[in-house]
């Protein structure tokens, strides 16, 4: 029984340090990288197509607490992270990036499933056929096989599943080692990791750790530009984190 609760704990904590990295890199980098090329281009705002701006972003009822949040999310980069990066990014160009391809491989089959959550059996079908391929022609998805194929990469989550089921996205929370969010954002919290392939694979916290750097390396360059434009770095990131969420939403981002 002792045995049975110590494996139930350790596979909560692998899946509670993989939500980490998800949360902190996916939704944040990758926003911080399409709001500052929006910025440069002056175009910020959230449109249907063929329709005026719809600003849907939900309030910050608690800026102040978010605000420390933020600060110690961004001293533990400073430390740790960023430092780590640095020194991955020394390794030859294609190593990072099979090393990449692979983590964003054992990942998808959230992408995957969610999908299907959302009526989107054809794509899901398709995105199914890109895991399997890249899988196993490419090698544990080491090498982008599929994209090759014409079975393009997605991007489907649980939050978004629930927005198209008509829930709303609620307050903006930052939470503490996730990142920036909704709350309607941070149910994926509970679902996500235990599609991510990886979480049972061993090696953990070691391959927890390599994921972890991996990302931070991949967005290096958003998030120093990001450093470098913001005049207040949370509202930016806040603002990034939205947007990104809700064109992801409308289907409209990659």
């Amino acid at each position: 029984m002792a045995g049975c609760r110590l494996r139930f704990s350790m596979s909560a904590f692998v899946a509670l340090g993989k939500a980490i990295v998800d949360w902190n890199i996916r939704r944040l980098c990758l926003p911080i990288a399409s709001f500052a090329i929006l910025s440069l281009t002056g175009c910020a705002s959230v449109s249907l197509e063929g329709g005026d701006p719809v600003e849907t972003w939900p309030s910050d009822p608690v800026e102040p607490v978010n605000r420390f949040v933020f600060s110690i999310n961004e001293l533990v980069d400073d430390l740790a992270l960023e430092p780590a990066s640095e020194i991955y990014r020394n390794l030859p160009d294609g190593v990072q990036r099979g090393v990449h391809n692979i983590f964003d491989n054992a990942a998808y089959p959230d992408t995957v499933v969610n999908q299907f959550l959302q009526g989107k059996v054809e794509l899901g079908v398709r995105d199914t056929a890109r895991f399997m391929v890249n899988s196993t022609a490419g090698i544990g998805g080491f090498f982008d096989v599929a994209t090759g194929m014409g079975l393009e990469r997605h991007q489907e989550d649980f939050g978004q599943t629930l927005a198209v089921w008509g829930f709303g996205q609620g307050a903006f929370v930052n939470l503490p080692g996730f990142g920036p969010s909704t709350v309607r954002d941070s149910s994926g919290l509970a679902i996500s990791p235990w599609l991510d392939v990886s979480t049972y694979v061993g090696g953990f916290p070691y391959t927890l750790v390599l994921k972890l750097v991996d990302q931070r390396a991949t967005y290096a360059d958003a998030i120093r530009l990001r450093d470098e434009i913001a005049l207040d770095r949370y509202s930016y990131t806040r603002d990034a984190y939205l947007q990104r969420r809700d064109y992801l939403v409308r289907d409209q981002g990659p």
